[in-house]
């Protein structure tokens, strides 16, 4: 049951920490109000009805002073009573002019009751009606059947909020604003943070954020910029790096490619096997470069998937495969086009490469994503090094082949986890590998 209740209250407690911090400072508040009130009732509003208490006891034990002087006029004891009245506030009434007059209508208050009981000697009790004035019926206990109103001129109209109430709410109310906007404040640069931690899981550098909060979140914000600094500078370099390589590389390519042409034609074989070696290598820069480019100056905007899917399908309609398209209604996702649209055409690059000529691409819609995939009916793959071809440089295994650098698939993974999105490699139950990108629609 103690585990029940502590999973139960752990899900409904906040997890953000603006949410904690509302919530504390709300809590501490409202403590803090019930307080308050609690004090006030009982050191300034108590001790000033229980001397109106008193006071009317006072002037209700007058009243039945000399009941001999009372039963001597021959009146009733409500006429008797009224006559000895001296104050406009204060009148007698039987039961059904009591009632006649609003008797029924008023609230019963037990501890004026118990403290007026203990004034005037006996049961008694006392009900309090809020009309124009305040009304205070008390039933004595020297005579039960008549009912004694006395009613006070500072009275409270019940249509009206209380100073003290008034008090209560604008402090209450400036008090939970107050905390609200501290809580934001202190939040904010949070809020910042995660925004360019997200940014550069994306490739995108932001500029330095700036030092404002509390002491500990400046630190972690300096720490945060030295980071983002040192990680962009280090792409730049091994960018810089990269495109000096493959630069320096294609000069000696072209120069071969240039000799490989003026051979012989007993050398023709050679010259086969010179250029396509020369092509491999090419292609492998080119792998190289966009590994490291990612195209990071292309501005995410909002497409249709099936668009991108039709243009590459259309693109390898030439090749000697069967392409297959099951595309299903999808709404736009913010991407970046050309990133995505190479995204699939490696995906069925390799499904032809790696296939038996045949490629099935499927789309679907999501609540919160979108899912594509691309399916080849090859020989498949290894389940065991499924995660381990998302590396760079790494290869599938011998059932599908050595052919390239090992970076067809890091790239992908690395363009979509720029999109927050996933990628998943599975083998098919009919034979062949299904690769599946889901990519977030907001």
């Amino acid at each position: 049951m103690s585990r029940h209740f502590t999973r139960l209250w752990r899900r409904f407690l906040p997890r953000s920490a603006f949410s904690q911090t509302v919530l504390l400072i709300g809590s501490l508040l409202l403590i803090n109000q019930l307080v308050s009130y609690w004090t006030v009732a009982v050191y300034f509003i108590k001790p000033s009805y229980e001397q109106i208490n008193e006071l009317i006891a006072r002037q209700v034990n007058l009243l039945f002073i000399d009941e001999v002087d009372i039963n001597r006029q021959h009146l009733t004891l409500v006429d008797a009573l009224n006559a000895k009245v001296r104050n406009d506030g204060m009148r007698a009434y039987s039961q059904k002019q009591a009632r006649n007059a609003g008797v029924d209508e008023a609230t019963y208050y037990g501890f004026w009751s118990r403290q007026m009981s203990e004034y005037l000697g006996g049961k008694t009790e006392v009900r309090v009606r809020q009309a124009q004035y305040l009304q205070i019926w008390i039933r004595p206990p020297q005579a039960p059947d008549i009912w004694i109103k006395v009613t006070l001129n500072s009275g409270i109209n019940e249509d009206e909020l209380s100073p003290l109430t008034l008090y209560l709410l604008v402090i209450g109310a400036l008090s939970v604003i107050g905390g609200w906007a501290f809580a934001r404040k202190q939040n904010r640069p949070l809020r910042r943070l995660q925004d360019a931690a997200t940014s550069v899981s994306r490739g995108d550098f932001p500029e330095p954020l700036p030092l404002n909060g509390s002491t500990e979140i400046v630190e972690v914000t300096k720490a945060f910029n030295r980071m983002s600094g040192s990680m962009k500078q280090l792409e730049q370099d091994r960018a810089l790096l990269m495109a000096g390589i493959s630069h320096d590389l294609r000069t000696p390519l072209t120069r071969i490619r240039l000799a490989s042409e003026m051979m012989v034609e007993e050398d023709q074989y050679l010259k086969e096997g010179i250029i396509n070696d020369i092509e491999d290598m090419d292609a492998i820069i080119n792998q190289f470069i966009a590994y490291i480019r990612q195209d990071q100056q292309e501005l995410v905007q909002p497409h249709l998937i099936n668009s991108l899917i039709q243009e590459v399908a259309d693109a390898e309609a030439n090749r000697q495969a069967h392409i297959e398209l099951d595309l299903q209604p999808c709404r736009t996702v913010p991407m970046k086009a050309v990133s995505i649209k190479r995204v699939i055409s490696n995906l069925v690059e390799n499904a032809f490469r790696y296939g038996n000529g045949w490629v099935k691409i499927s789309t679907r819609q999501h609540k919160r994503y979108i899912e594509f995939t691309v399916e080849d009916d090859g020989p498949g793959i290894d389940e065991a090094k499924v995660d381990a071809l998302f590396q760079p440089f790494t290869q599938g295994d011998s059932a599908r082949g050595s052919i390239g650098s090992g970076l067809g698939l890091a790239i992908i993974k690395r363009i979509v986890e720029s999109h927050l999105g996933r990628v998943k490699l599975s083998n098919r139950p009919e034979g062949g590998l299904k690769a599946t990108v889901k990519l977030p629609m907001e």
